[in-house]
């Protein structure tokens, strides 16, 4: 018969045994250590003053009266320290990390996560909370197949709720991508995080908008002007328009307000011009007053109103503005089926 337990190695109070109250009481000092087993923390080297009672776990080149004692527990029991082998199974709470452990054989180690189950709340490397019920710091996220495909689903509950993905600088949002209270695919952006704009929407149609997009069509008022050579001509109205095309200041020198260009980029240009004239005349459309664009000259119509166009793709800056110049003398003719301009953000 063995002298001891098979599991936790407590000894037997032997038939024959003299003061057997030794041997019952070494029996105590073991339970009280390794049952509800806290360790106080994992050290090479006993501490100064270690207190009574107190469990730690022995690390590697261990030295002092822990010596040769290496992967062992150290229990402090009246003024000496008794060795204790944990086998594999144990668990412990660590009091020094406030965390459990769990002893694989070799050492002590974190304890697996259950292969399956239901958790209120998950951080992985950082905390999380009632609204950020999963929550993750790391510098990658890594979502693979199991063998085919593989899907991100992000499901709401109606119409008027969100499913998107936010992007953020300092946790401020600067874009949105996603179903934003409602069922077409939008892509929002915003400079500050407070103020937004939808820069593209797609309808479940397959229809693509672009609704900040600049563009607009410039023109006068409907009616007819005598334009003369070299006069300075603006626009009083935009029939259409968005994306903060606008208005601004009067031409230098001339009549009319100048178009403003809202945003740096490349853009569509397109100018029509409808004249009645006797000699040859034409109209060129500038960039700050100076720079020609587009130019088109026409000959003499007899009286008769013709119309002609003119397109160009050019490269503006924001802030920059347009106006038209006149060549020759003709009778201009204005309105949205007379002379106007297109311009559009590319």
């Amino acid at each position: 018969m063995s002298e001891q337990t098979e599991n936790l190695s407590l000894p037997y109070i032997l038939p024959s045994q003299a003061q057997k109250h030794v041997t019952h009481n070494e029996a105590l000092q073991r339970l009280d250590a390794v049952v509800q087993l806290v360790v106080t923390a994992a050290l090479s080297a006993p501490p100064l003053t270690p207190a009574e009672g107190k469990v730690y776990a022995v690390t590697a080149t261990a030295t002092g009266d822990w010596a040769g004692q290496e992967g062992k527990l150290a229990l402090r029991q009246d003024g000496a320290w008794l060795f204790l082998q944990p086998r594999a199974g144990w668990r412990a709470w660590r009091a020094d990390t406030a965390a459990p452990v769990l002893h694989d054989g070799s050492g002590w180690v974190e304890p697996p996560l259950p292969s399956s189950g239901t958790m209120q709340q998950l951080g992985i490397a950082t905390g999380a909370d009632a609204t950020n019920r999963l929550a993750l710091s790391s510098p990658a996220t890594l979502l693979t197949h199991a063998g085919a495909g593989h899907q991100l689903k992000i499901n709401k509950a109606s119409v008027d709720d969100t499913a998107t993905l936010l992007f953020q600088s300092d946790w401020s949002g600067r874009a949105e991508i996603g179903l934003a209270g409602e069922d077409a695919l939008s892509f929002k952006v915003s400079p500050d995080g407070a103020s937004w704009r939808t820069a593209l929407a797609l309808t479940g149609h397959g229809r693509v908008h672009l609704p900040h997009r600049p563009l607009a069509e410039a023109t006068r008022s409907a009616g007819s002007a005598i334009r003369t050579d070299g006069e300075a001509v603006g626009f009083d109205g935009l029939s259409l328009t968005q994306g903060d095309v606008a208005l601004g200041a009067t031409v230098p020198g001339g009549s009319g307000l100048r178009l403003l260009v809202p945003e740096t980029g490349l853009y569509r240009l397109g100018l029509t011009l409808a004249t009645s004239a006797t000699a040859a005349h034409g109209v060129d459309l500038l960039r700050n007053g100076s720079t020609s664009l587009a130019r088109i000259r026409k000959i003499s119509t007899a009286g008769l109103e013709t119309t002609a166009f003119a397109g160009a793709l050019v490269s503006l800056a924001a802030g920059d503005w347009l106006s038209l110049s006149h060549f020759g003398t003709s009778t201009v003719h204005y309105g949205t089926t007379g002379t106007r301009l297109h311009i559009a953000l590319e």
